[in-house]
């Protein structure tokens, strides 16, 4: 991610909103920091900083925080982003749980509503949606209301895909067939509404809240019910012109059989939804992949053998991957406990060592700083990206 963010004119934003932009673009990336060192992060004057500074305050965008002192001269103060300042509202579609969070201008969950699930169904889904935005709002009181600036929904681009691996009747996956699920939570609601791929969003509050923060180029793997991914490039997210690149969980595992059939896709090996499958058939509760349980007695011997075939599969991505992109690292996450993660980067780091590298560069292989909630959080992000960054663009590229 540029070390400097440049100041310069927008056709959409003038210049006093833009570099009001430009300031607190430079002070979520970098925490609390002294006005000195934001003008040398934007380049902008010492003079123009304060002025911006005390409009923000006035605004109660940012606020002070206590003084650094331990060095010579005035003791220099730092300037953080007010979480009070400004509220958006994540909503997560999955497969399995439907996450509503509300969240504070620094992207922290103040609240989380969710509701379980064999699979979404849509005749009733949107109804528990409604419900739980009517809740936030009230939560939030009329003053605070005000400060909400928008909604934004993660959701597969095909819920109704691979029904027959889910066990899903046909006619249930069906009805997502022809429902634009933007239009349906816009139509709850007089505030902006944005839809993204629900891995899609993971790896945008990985590049905006976690890891990505230092890392230029990287894949993003999320192990949910599906395994699936995203891609960052010289720290722009690269959605790919229909939002599905960074598809991970679709790439094939090995070549066809001499029989003409096709080779087995990674979400078919390391996806949730196999290790849910695998506890059940040892007559274990298969909530059990979402907590700590996955790593203790009984489920570890289950989980090692998940693990085993898993992390080959999703090793043959990462090096494929890295065959056609230069990457400087591939971060991994999922919506299970971290314990859980440590296992699993652990598994891939070994099956990784078992491929060659020869004639490529292997990247580093890292944790996601986010967890569970990264889909819901990275939906949160878009209203707040759309009304408060400098450029969309700048961090966030998504092609229309």
């Amino acid at each position: 991610m540029p070390k400097n963010i440049d100041p310069r004119g927008s056709n959409q934003v003038g210049m006093r909103q833009f570099n009001e932009r430009v300031v607190l673009q430079a002070i979520r990336l970098h925490g609390p920091i002294p006005k000195a060192e934001i003008a040398r992060l934007t380049n902008l004057t010492a003079q123009t900083v304060q002025i911006i500074i005390s409009r923000l305050e006035a605004d109660g965008l940012v606020l002070k925080r206590a003084p650094l002192r331990g060095k010579i001269g005035q003791p220099s103060v730092p300037m953080a982003l007010n979480p009070e300042g400004a509220y958006s509202i994540g909503i997560k579609i999955g497969r399995r749980s439907l996450d509503v969070l509300l969240v504070d201008f620094t992207a922290q969950v103040r609240e989380r509503l969710t509701l379980a699930y064999e699979f979404p169904d849509p005749d009733t889904l949107f109804d528990e949606i409604r419900v739980r935005l009517k809740t936030l709002r009230q939560s939030l009181g009329p003053e605070r209301a005000q400060l909400l600036h928008g909604i934004g929904i993660a959701a597969p681009l095909s819920l109704g895909g691979w029904q027959s691996l889910l066990g899903v009747a046909p006619e249930q996956a069906a009805k997502w067939n022809d429902i634009d699920i933007r239009a349906r939570v816009a139509a709850m609601t007089t505030l902006p509404v944005e839809l993204v791929k629900d891995t899609a969003a993971a790896c945008v509050a990985e590049l905006v809240a976690g890891r990505g923060r230092s890392v230029r180029s990287f894949l993003y793997v999320f192990i949910d019910t599906f395994i699936g991914g995203g891609l960052v490039i010289d720290s722009h997210l690269r959605p790919g012109a229909t939002g599905n690149a960074g598809a991970l969980g679709s790439m094939p595992l090995g070549l066809g059989g001499a029989d003409g059939a096709p080779p087995r896709q990674v979400l078919s090996v390391a996806s949730l939804f196999t290790l849910e499958k695998m506890y059940a058939q040892a007559g274990l509760d298969a909530r059990a992949v979402a907590d700590a349980r996955a790593v203790e007695a009984p489920w570890m011997p289950v989980t090692r053998e998940w693990m085993r075939q898993a992390s080959p599969a999703i090793a043959m991505a990462i090096h494929s991957a890295t065959a056609l992109l230069e990457l400087d690292g591939v971060i991994v996450d999922g919506s299970f406990s971290r314990e859980m993660l440590a296992e699993v980067l652990a598994q891939i780091d070994g099956a990784l060592h078992r491929f060659s590298w020869e004639g490529i560069a292997r990247p580093e292989l890292l944790a996601g700083a986010v967890g569970a909630d990264a889909r819901a959080i990275g939906g949160a992000l878009l209203p707040l990206y759309a009304n408060f960054a400098p450029d969309r663009d700048l961090f966030l590229k998504l092609d229309r």
